[in-house]
């Protein structure tokens, strides 16, 4: 039968416990969380009655911790790691199952195994409400530098017009006035490279929201399929396989035709170009409530986690030198943006990306 001087040293063991939890999570690293939670289960471990001979096991999502001598087999007491009011992970301590029974544990160690759990907890929770605060502070930084971008980029855009227009225009007075085979050719490049530059500087103000919208109803499958048939040739050339799911056979939304084929032009081109060869491009699209989803998948590397906050920023690409303006995705953005949806990405399963658009309904 256990003194009134065994009572104390237990009850001064597990508040010395919470008092070492407590200063470990006030002073955790979230970026080396692992750490905190292995000091925290040797913190248990020594709080036990039998401390000689207690171990603990700490499972939370992708971190795994356990005392050397952990076994599956032990007499165990546990308790769930709940996150937000979701079970989100499980502590263990355990006696060797041959020598104890679980009335050996004491009732004052259920209580401190679920204090514990409740600190383990709320650590995770701080953890996540920071993450997802840096979250929304970089798409709030985002969104500001593409307002600005978009302001810079449709001033240029209407202070170059004008003067392709002109070198257009000349050139083509030139060539009425150029016997020269030679010469005759050159000014075709000079009209065929100014051309170019109109297409560039009408990129900029798609992107920047500066061309006028014909908005009207439009029904989306004739519209996707028009675009899918264009690029025929695209994935033949890379013996990619083409997988279409549309939900309906009659979907409309609210959109600009010839804006919203380039975004399905765009994010397409982008799919077949990141793809392998024999590689799977999917298009699918459905009705998830209020609203419409377009989803354009591909097998290729993925984007990289240091990046994808970039993506949509004009003029960044991955592209080599020469095959991409970087100006795609930024224009997507801004197309879907003024059509009051959403785009955004994720990994695509075993590899690859999938692009998810959302619009409203009409």
């Amino acid at each position: 039968m256990a003194t009134v001087k065994d009572k104390l040293r237990e009850r001064i063991k597990e508040l010395t416990c919470l008092y070492e939890v407590t200063s470990i999570i006030a002073n955790s690293d979230f970026d080396q969380l692992e750490i905190s939670l292995e000091a925290i289960a040797y913190c248990l471990k020594n709080a036990w009655q039998f401390d000689a001979v207690a171990e603990v096991y700490l499972n939370l999502g992708e971190y795994t911790i356990e005392t050397e001598g952990y076994r599956d087999s032990m007499t165990i007491m546990h308790t769930d790691i709940k996150v937000f009011n979701k079970v989100s992970g499980i502590v263990k301590v355990g006696y060797p199952e041959d020598r104890y029974f679980y009335a050996d544990f004491l009732a004052e160690e259920k209580d401190l195994l679920n204090n514990v759990a409740i600190a383990i907890g709320n650590l995770l929770e701080r953890k996540q409400v920071r993450e997802s605060e840096a979250k929304v502070k970089r798409q709030m930084e985002r969104t500001d530098r593409l307002h600005i971008l978009g302001e810079i980029t449709a001033g240029i855009a209407h202070e170059l017009n004008t003067p392709l227009a002109n070198i257009l225009g000349f050139t083509e007075l030139l060539k009425e006035r150029v016997g020269d085979a030679g010469a005759l050719r050159d000014l075709d490049k000079i009209v065929e490279n100014t051309i170019f530059s109109r297409e560039i500087v009408k990129k900029l103000m798609f992107f920047a929201c500066e061309m006028p919208q014909e908005m009207q109803p439009v029904e989306l499958n004739p519209i996707i399929e028009s675009t899918l048939k264009l690029l025929t040739p695209s994935l033949r050339a890379k013996n990619l396989k083409l997988t279409k799911k549309f939900g309906s056979d009659d979907i409309r939304l609210r959109a600009d035709k010839v804006q919203f084929t380039q975004v399905l032009f765009n994010l397409v081109m982008n799919a077949i170009y990141y793809s392998p060869n024999k590689g799977t491009v999917g298009v699918s699209i459905s009705e998830k409530g209020k609203k419409i989803q377009i989803c354009i998948s591909d097998e290729g590397t993925g984007i990289d986690p240091k990046i994808e906050d970039k993506i949509f920023e004009p003029f960044f690409t991955t592209k080599p030198l020469g095959e991409g303006s970087g100006l795609g995705l930024s224009v997507v953005h801004g197309i879907i943006s003024s059509h009051k949806g959403t785009i955004e990405h994720k990994p695509n399963k075993p590899k690859g990306t999938i692009f998810i658009l959302d619009f409203p309904k009409l």
